[in-house]
């Protein structure tokens, strides 16, 4: 019995979904099949005693015994498709993202919602902890905001948080051109919304041009064991991952783990000793993350690994892996801050200073330092946020 082919799906595509619903998405009961058969076609058409000589599973032999069910599910998937519940890519399709290609352990497929385009985007992953503190939570919205300002997509893991701030601050573009710079993977099926209440969220990702990622199964319920393997598809996205504050068991360490094992950089942010929730942060820095307090030390620092991976590949062939990343322009420096302005742009940081602070500082008169402010927010060099004045 081989798998019909459809309008939607090729024989070989609805192969592939058809072994990947038999061993529940297992990579390495995936990968054993292919190695053992050559191809998805061979492995599903594969007797149940050949699968059964291979150590498959016992629920995944018996998934097999049963391949009628198989094309049902698979039918129904491919229903939804042709709906536009979601889409899928193929690990052989130009717009699968070519940096999970590198990893370990690559997804043959991936469940996606929303503009797939940014999965091709020069990403920088932002994670941390589900309960921050409200200085971590306005870093991480910053922070993001800022990249995105420069055209990275963020990428983080939809959690509760950390990663619901990294997301948000990715969408608060005022620049069409910069909306929607954000890109969620999923622990769950692309339908099931986890937590339950970020429902919102999902939306509002898919809305402004963002897009949510899966390689599970739909329906796929949350697992203490799916969400390492959405971690290694968030590391494995990125050029870099930030994490803005975790405790030393945060889940958000395997991320930063996984991205140092893929060869990528790994910064974090500091905090005060005392401070439980970011325990995580100063272990990572102790053993050799990139201790950050403005997100330029980021920029400088993977922008250089950009160059010199744009370098290396001018002398060869353009492949998919050597375009999978352009490097953004960042508009922030390209705004030349009048003279007679430079003096209170000077006294603003990335943080954010509020009026009060700012008339101390500069010693000017309220109307004379209102009035500089403005200039600089229509020059568009800073920006006010939550009644804070912040540089660009």
């Amino acid at each position: 019995m081989t798998p019909q082919s459809s309008p939607h799906l090729d024989p070989n595509q609805r192969a592939i979904l058809a072994l990947w619903y038999e061993v529940n998405g297992s990579l390495s009961a995936y990968h054993k099949l292919l190695s053992a058969f050559g191809d998805a076609s061979q492995a599903w058409s594969a007797s149940f005693s050949a699968w059964q000589t291979l150590g498959i599973h016992a629920a995944h032999l018996k998934r097999h015994e049963q391949q009628q069910q198989t094309l049902a599910s698979v039918d129904k998937i491919e229903q939804a498709l042709a709906a536009g519940q979601y889409q899928l890519l193929f690990a052989d399709q130009p717009e699968f993202p070519a940096q999970l290609l590198q990893i370990y352990d690559p997804p043959p497929l991936l469940f996606c919602r929303g503009n797939i385009a940014r999965l091709q985007q020069a990403q920088i992953a932002m994670v941390g902890s589900r309960k921050p503190t409200a200085h971590a939570q306005k870093s991480t919205f910053d922070i993001a905001q800022y990249l995105a300002q420069t055209g990275y997509v963020i990428t983080s893991g939809l959690a509760m948080g950390v990663d619901k701030c990294a997301h948000l601050g990715a969408l608060a573009q005022v620049d069409s051109e910069y909306q929607g710079r954000t890109v969620g993977v999923m622990g769950t099926g692309i339908e099931v919304f986890y937590p339950n209440h970020h429902d919102k969220l999902f939306s509002q990702i898919i809305e402004q041009g963002g897009c949510i990622i899966s390689e599970l199964l739909p329906h796929t319920q949350p697992h203490k064991h799916t969400f390492p393997r959405r971690n290694r598809l968030v590391a494995g996205l990125s050029l870099a991952t930030i994490v803005t504050e975790a405790t030393i068991k945060s889940g958000s360490l395997i991320t930063a783990r996984l991205t140092s094992e893929q060869g990528k950089q790994v910064f974090a942010l500091p905090s005060h000793i005392d401070n439980k929730n970011a325990e995580g942060c100063h272990h990572l820095i102790r053993e050799g993350a990139t201790l950050i307090y403005h997100p330029d030390q980021v920029l400088s620092d993977v922008n250089v690994q950009l160059n010199f991976s744009a370098s290396q590949s001018s002398n060869t062939q353009p492949t998919k892996t050597s375009t999978a990343h352009s490097i953004p322009t960042q508009t922030a420096s390209l705004i030349k801050v009048p003279e007679h302005l430079s003096f209170v742009y000077e006294l603003l940081d990335w943080h954010g200073q509020d009026l009060d602070a700012l008339l101390i500082s500069s010693k000017l008169s309220a109307p004379q330092l209102i009035g500089q402010l403005m200039e600089l927010e229509l020059l568009g060099a800073i920006d006010v946020q939550g009644g804070r004045y912040l540089r660009l």
